[in-house]
């Protein structure tokens, strides 16, 4: 059947927004982050343009992040991302053919957050909403065998949420969503700088020291770089060398609650499902899997083999997009792993 516009899976993330077109695969993958004329409320840029602007703008522009911890903060400017992104998806004929969109929500989040986002793709231009669990996209999207018997563990660490789950036969057996990501680790290291070095940096700055010196174990050789920013006693610009052992001590408190978490995940796992994962391992997803050393350091507390996805980053888009060839889905019936939720 000739389809004007391709039906969308998108990955909500906190950090990062990724859409994938059915038949196109990936085909956007932009900053979730909206610049917003603070007089009029006017939308000025979207996604990487606007995400250049945080934290170098005038008063009159606010660069913000709509979403936090995984779930909407600011509903109306999250509506109008959202309505940029899909026209952008699927071009003029967008606002006549509107498409079906597989939409992901952290597994923790509350039935009035699920409803905002569902409510919040269906004002900013599609047919219907449906909706999936992050953890559940993220293991289809890694190739998991889910629908199968036999335990399969996931651990999706996006930029506000890191969610763990226990899927087998299709279904979640047993999860949890912690409100810790990539944006907690960020924080904690401008917290760092600001307290050791009297030196002012803004979450973009974090991040790239996260990216380019941070880890979550010993490193060799241990690494350092220079760090530019506001002097908080002369109000002056200034540069300090900051080195990888601190940024880790940094994040350590952000990374030992991942830790804790998927520890007590494997405590509550059924003990069938869990002789499974010691034979599968865990798989680690989302940006946060790029964190060097993550992976060891999992397994080395846990002791179990740890692997990180292909394309961690785009698993949970990939996975939606898997969701939208299921015919079954498309037509209004549930699956048959996700009886409780429906299309709104």
């Amino acid at each position: 059947m000739w389809r004007f516009v391709d039906d969308l899976g998108i990955d909500l993330g906190t950090a990062n927004i990724v859409v994938y077109a059915r038949g196109r695969g990936i085909i956007l993958r932009e900053p979730s982050v909206v610049a917003v004329d603070a007089r009029t409320k006017r939308v000025m840029a979207v996604g990487e343009e606007a995400r250049l602007m945080l934290g170098r703008t005038p008063g009159s522009i606010v660069a913000k992040r709509p979403l936090r911890d995984g779930v909407i903060a600011d509903y109306s400017i999250t509506r109008e991302m959202l309505h940029y992104l899909i026209q952008k998806a699927c071009g003029k004929w967008g606002k006549v053919f509107k498409p079906t969109v597989v939409v992901c929500i952290p597994s923790g989040a509350t039935n009035v957050e699920k409803r905002a986002a569902l409510d919040a793709a269906r004002a900013a231009g599609c047919r219907k909403a449906i909706p999936i669990e992050e953890p559940m996209a993220a293991a289809i999207g890694a190739g998991l065998p889910i629908d199968l018997p036999g335990g399969n563990m996931v651990v999706d660490v996006g930029g506000g949420t890191t969610d763990i789950a226990v899927i087998s036969l299709g279904g979640i057996v047993i999860s949890d969503s912690l409100r810790v990501g990539g944006n907690k680790l960020d924080e904690a290291i401008v917290r760092h700088v600001r307290r050791t070095y009297n030196l002012d940096v803004g979450e973009p700055t974090a991040e790239t020291i996260k990216i380019e010196i941070g880890s979550a174990v010993p490193i060799d050789p241990e690494q350092e770089m220079d760090v530019k920013g506001r002097d908080i006693l002369s109000g002056l610009p200034k540069v300090v060398k900051v080195s990888s052992i601190e940024v880790r001590e940094a994040m350590q408190e952000g990374i030992y609650q991942i830790v804790a978490s998927v520890k007590q995940i494997l405590e509550q796992t059924p003990p069938e499902l869990a002789a499974d994962i010691i034979e599968r391992g865990i798989t680690l997803t989302g940006g946060g899997a790029l964190l060097v050393g993550l992976d060891d350091l999992l397994s080395r507390e846990t002791g179990i083999p740890v692997s990180v996805a292909s394309d961690p980053m785009s698993s949970v888009a990939v996975g939606t997009g898997k969701v939208l060839d299921m015919a079954k889905f498309l037509d209004g019936n549930a699956l048959s792993f996700y009886q409780e939720h429906h299309a709104y």
